[in-house]
């Protein structure tokens, strides 16, 4: 008994096998990344994201000693434990976050670290529970787009900082990122206007201050034209 060859398989079959695998994974990445991010997933989150290195984070946060600051989704605590101890003995960093997994994983870094100025609260950002005018400073890092009604949280960033807080957003494209100009949109509809931005939309960190009588919406959106052209111009 004999068996006829087996022909072999073209090379244009071969490719289109492949990109229909890769194609199958990035849809099954791209569908299952669930909201809010699962604990499960959680190693993924301790990889450093470019455009949102620690160097940059710090230049557009500027934390300083003695400052209270929040934490909205610190994840396994990245940020956390980079930020909390430039606040110094006398500061303190509240980190909120609607999963309890995250915040335990966070503080046993922060014991194992020796960062007793880190306070976890378990939550939801779209209505904190802290009074007006707690916090120095807020942020959020690839945290915002995972929040149904992002809206809102900017609203509750703008209520619980001082009047002349910061909030720092930072966004990385996935399937919740939110690009700048819908960020920009938010952020004036909150009443909040734009001070700073670095990097691509696809990848960036921005800081707005609660508006005042002196510092009009204008003022941003010439920051946010000024901003947009220096990055159209980088990615020539």
């Amino acid at each position: 008994m004999t068996t006829a060859p087996v022909a072999p398989i073209p090379a244009r079959t071969r490719w289109a096998v492949a990109a229909g695998a890769g194609a199958a994974l990035a849809a099954a990445w791209w569908l299952g990344d669930a909201a809010p991010y699962p604990y499960a997933q959680r190693g993924l989150l301790d990889v450093p994201l470019p455009f949102l290195t620690a160097g940059r984070m710090d230049a557009v946060l500027q934390p300083r000693p003695g400052e209270r600051i929040l934490e909205i989704g610190p994840g396994t605590g990245l940020q956390s434990l980079h930020v909390a101890p430039q606040l110094g003995p006398e500061g303190r960093l509240d980190v909120l976050d609607i999963q309890q997994e995250m915040l335990d994983h966070v503080m046993c870094r922060a014991e194992r670290d020796g960062l007793a100025m880190i306070r976890p609260t378990c939550s939801d950002a779209r209505e904190l529970p802290y009074a007006d005018g707690t916090f120095d400073a807020v942020y959020a890092v690839t945290a915002l787009g995972e929040i149904p009604g992002p809206d809102r949280v900017l609203r509750e960033a703008a209520r619980v900082l001082a009047p002349d807080g910061r909030l720092v957003i930072g966004e990385f494209f996935d399937r919740h990122w939110i690009p700048f100009g819908r960020l920009h949109r938010l952020a004036d509809a909150a009443g909040l206007h734009l001070t700073e931005r670095r990097g691509p939309s696809p990848a960036y960190l921005a800081r707005f201050r609660p508006c005042r009588a002196d510092a009009p919406g204008h003022r941003s959106e010439r920051l946010a034209r000024r901003d947009d052209n220096a990055a159209t111009a980088a990615q020539r």
